[in-house]
């Protein structure tokens, strides 16, 4: 919505000065400006593409050339920078292996579907990310980024509701929203300056100045109701899509109806349903009806959503990562007395014990974590072997194992729990497992250890560039078996993945320093790759400069020369 600016205030006099006169106009041309969507309710999507029989243009494409994909791009890296730094950006393997378990097939049903095309497939990389939040959210960024809440993870009975979602996100991608609602705000924006200008002047004329801040504010309130209304259109836009979407990619569309009702219970005593024609979204109980009129029509093709005890414990780590004070968490440790209780089913009790014992490791209580972690792997060993995401939920349990193992600081346990979570072997297996290993080789120490998991790594980071929490334990384990070049540039590799030019600078330029004083025994090929990097990255942060120039955001720090 359009942002309240002042307005001048009531002349006390019959007449108004020239000046304030004029002051009006200029006000009623700034209100008028294009204002930008808001970042966490829609996001632009890639056009369709072309393909060699006659097809209905893609509903985004008339904003095409008014904020083309090049653009979007660009702008969707920009914020990308800036939310990798906040700390509430969150990078637990564990959890975003889970996250996009259930997003890929969503990116690969909608590329099925033509909903994703081939030009925005090269610039796109329809990311997703975790944020430490409790409330009950996600949202869809410029350029393919698509953020989840850890409240929203939290609140899910399941993966097709936590899908539902993520396709609904991927659907204001896809279909362009950002892109469409620029394009409507500039022709509502348009039309505004011309009614508020004739108005104003009318005013004038009369020399009224209350006239005038009334026809300034009724422009202004028509404008933001014109993007009330194009923001509702495309929610349902996206419910429509993203409910189809699911359920090509395998999800069971009773996931979207699901979730409405949740969000409509959650919202029950702070919204009694008045004022529909001043919200951004439909009416939750209009979207339910909405929603179920559709699964009748639609039905799951796949078993994308067939892992209900894995969810389970997915749930129950978000819900200890989302707030780690020492309150929140006590009360998460508290719930091992759970796990003994016969009249809860075995996935509370499971999920009761794996909260207890996270929560016991992030207060850094490892008996008792190692006791919650016991009795959840009891509940597991009573699991029907072939109950539905068994294996992935004992898998999640041996990968805590390892966590618990660490924190107590037994190097050993924590090798003997890593085979136990299918150790990292090959390039292309568990990212979770991969960081593992690389914790378990820092706390062993071993050379053997450290060499495999930095060749494990190094094949890993080559095809995952951006992969900030690779390079930086591909640093950790090159300097501890002396590889000093390597460990600089991979630490200025995981900089620079986390937008941090400056920082990534700096400590290539260390490298540089460290190869030319070095004498026998120097890495020339590592030295020559960081002088290479540095180019590059200096030229990239030339290029960001010059953009935030013509942007007139100011030149900022000089380029580095």
């Amino acid at each position: 919505m359009t942002p309240s600016l002042p307005t001048p205030s009531a002349h006390r006099g019959r007449t108004a000065p020239r000046r304030q006169r004029l002051a009006c106009l200029a006000l009623a041309l700034t209100l008028a400006w294009p204002i930008g969507p808001r970042a966490q309710s829609t996001a632009p999507a890639p056009e369709t593409a072309p393909g060699p029989s006659l097809r209905l243009p893609a509903l985004g494409e008339s904003a095409s050339d008014e904020f083309n994909l090049s653009a979007e791009k660009r702008l969707g890296e920009q914020i990308m920078r800036d939310i990798r730094r906040d700390p509430d950006y969150l990078d637990d393997p564990a959890l975003l292996e889970y996250l996009q378990s259930i997003w890929q097939p969503l990116v690969k049903a909608s590329k099925a579907r033509g909903d994703i095309g081939a030009d925005s497939i090269m610039l796109f990389p329809y990311e997703s990310f975790l944020v430490r939040d409790r409330s009950v959210n996600a949202f869809a960024l410029p350029g393919g980024y698509v953020g989840v809440h850890l409240g929203l993870i939290a609140m899910t009975a399941s993966r097709d509701e936590l899908a539902s979602v993520l396709a609904h996100e991927l659907s204001h991608i896809t279909q362009r929203h950002i892109a469409r609602s620029v394009v409507a705000s500039s022709r509502a924006s348009t039309l505004g300056i011309a009614a508020t200008i004739l108005a104003v002047l009318a005013a004038s004329r009369a020399s009224s100045v209350d006239g005038a801040n009334a026809a300034i504010m009724g422009g202004q309130a028509a404008m933001a109701q014109a993007q009330l209304n194009f923001s509702r259109d495309m929610e349902r836009e996206a419910d429509r899509n993203g409910i189809a979407l699911m359920s090509n990619a395998g999800f069971a569309p009773a996931g979207m109806a699901a979730m409405f009702e949740k969000l409509d219970q959650a919202n029950r005593l702070n919204d009694n349903g008045s004022f529909p024609y001043l919200r951004s979204h439909p009416l939750t109980t209009e979207r339910i009806g909405e929603a179920r009129q559709r699964i009748d029509t639609l039905a799951s093709t796949g078993t994308a959503g067939g892992t209900p005890l894995l969810h389970t414990l997915m749930q129950a780590r978000a819900r200890v990562l989302m707030d780690t004070s020492t309150t929140a968490l006590r009360r998460l440790q508290a719930l091992d007395a759970r796990c003994a209780l016969p009249e809860l089913t075995l996935a509370d009790r499971l999920a009761s014990c794996y909260s207890a014992a996270l929560a016991s490791v992030q207060l850094r209580e490892l008996p008792r974590a190692d006791a919650a972690l016991r009795s959840a792997q009891a509940l597991m060993a009573q699991s029907p072997g072939g109950a539905a995401g068994t294996a992935a939920a004992g898998h999640a349990l041996a990968q805590l194992a390892v966590q618990v193992a660490l924190g107590r600081g037994d190097a050993a346990q924590a090798r003997q729990a890593l085979a136990g979570a299918a150790p990292v072997e090959a390039a292309g297996s568990s990212r979770a497992d991969l960081l593992l290993q690389a914790q378990v080789a820092l706390a062993d120490g071993s050379p053997q250890a450290l060499r495999q998991s930095s060749e494990a790594l190094q094949t890993w980071v080559a095809d995952h560039r951006q992969d900030a929490t690779a390079w930086l334990a591909l640093s950790q384990a090159a300097s501890r078996q002396g590889q000093r070049l390597q460990a600089v540039r991979a630490e200025a590799e995981s900089q620079a993945a986390l937008g941090d030019l400056r920082g990534a600078v700096d400590r290539l330029r260390a490298g540089q320093q460290m190869a030319r004083g070095a004498t026998a025994g120097a890495d020339f090929i590592e030295a020559s790759v960081i002088d290479a990097r540095l180019r590059s990255l200096l030229a990239e942060k030339r290029e960001l400069q010059s953009a935030n120039q013509r942007r007139g955001g100011g030149g900022g720090a000089a380029p580095d020369q």
